[in-house]
């Protein structure tokens, strides 16, 4: 008897998870979940890669990367986390991007035209108030919060994850208090080859890579990176990424179209339930980011024991709080 009731139960299991991998009705079977959607913009139209990832009609989550310029590679891991959870999400590759077309024309590469594409891309996918998540890391987090502030009517969860709402402010965080606790000799090395624009010179890279991307961007040594996020920056466009957020790791500098960029008096706007992530370690400054989300209407934060990738570093934090809260909002539970 018990015998058959594991049985009973094993079916059970296999035909839950089956309907939520099961991609034999949809139209991008054939795909395996990746749809190349079209995006209309003063210059043409261009398609953008999107690839979907199992199939819940009440949670579904449009991953927005990092960048300008990045790839949903940076998400590498997501797969472990939330597939458990039977939560729908959408990797997508802005215009511009690797798996994306490139028309590499800077007239487009502004916060309104994105927040257009999202846009295009939300209908193009039928995401809706009532299933729609939009999650953005980094400059993903600038670009969740510009298309929240034009555009939450369309969603039902809104996820800003390592992203400060004023771009001056991380700047002067990155300046003020993280490059001061560096080896003053290195820290004095990599100003100086800031301010003779020397960033093309192999030593700024080294520098930034062994004394500030392994303590505050992933907290690995960098021969233990993930495969994931060495593709990430390997497929990182850099025209894009320096028009928009500049040469400097140490914020938004010289002309870098992003650099004034500031929604912190417009947070209250938003009223939509909002999850707020950030790190210990992070180059955005946690105890900023945990303002953040008394600002907004609805908000919860929470700050894990990671970096700027805190997916990769501190992975059952983060994605503890990030399940957490799609569940919490489903269920009518978000407080």
């Amino acid at each position: 008897m018990l015998l058959l009731l594991a049985a009973c139960q094993n079916d059970k299991s296999t035909t839950y998870v089956k309907g939520y991998l099961d991609y034999s009705t949809s139209d991008d079977q054939a795909t395996g979940g990746i749809t190349m959607i079209p995006i209309k913009t003063p210059k043409g139209t261009f398609k953008v890669y999107t690839k979907r990832m199992g199939n819940n009609p009440k949670k579904r989550v449009l991953l927005l990367h990092g960048g300008p310029g990045g790839t949903h590679e940076e998400f590498g891991n997501f797969d472990g986390y939330l597939l458990n959870e039977e939560i729908e999400y959408i990797y997508y590759d802005q215009l511009d991007s690797y798996y994306s077309d490139q028309p590499n024309d800077s007239t487009l590469w502004t916060t309104e035209h994105f927040v257009e594409e999202v846009e295009q891309v939300r209908k193009a996918l039928y995401l809706t108030k009532d299933n729609f998540y939009l999650y953005g890391q980094s400059w993903g987090g600038i670009l969740a919060m510009e298309y929240a502030l034009k555009y939450q009517d369309n969603l039902k969860g809104l996820i800003l994850s390592n992203m400060m709402a004023n771009a001056p402010k991380y700047t002067q965080y990155a300046n003020e208090v993280l490059g001061p606790k560096m080896d003053p000799a290195v820290f004095k090395e990599i100003m100086d080859l800031e301010a003779r624009e020397d960033f093309n010179n192999p030593r700024y890279n080294e520098l930034l890579t062994n004394h500030y991307y392994t303590k505050h961007i992933l907290r690995k040594p960098v021969d233990e990176w993930p495969k994931s996020i060495n593709l990430f920056f390997e497929h990182l466009n850099p025209k894009i990424y320096i028009y928009m957020q500049g040469h400097s790791e140490f914020g938004m500098t010289g002309n870098a179209r992003l650099k004034d960029w500031d929604v912190s008096d417009r947070l209250k706007e938003i009223k939509v339930p909002t999850l707020v992530l950030g790190g210990k370690y992070d180059t955005m400054d946690p105890e900023y980011l945990k303002w953040m989300a008394e600002q907004v209407q609805n908000g919860r934060s929470a700050t894990t024991n990671g970096s700027h990738l805190s997916q990769f570093d501190d992975p059952d934090n983060y994605f503890s709080a990030l399940i957490k809260f799609i569940h919490d909002v489903d269920q009518g539970k978000f407080k």
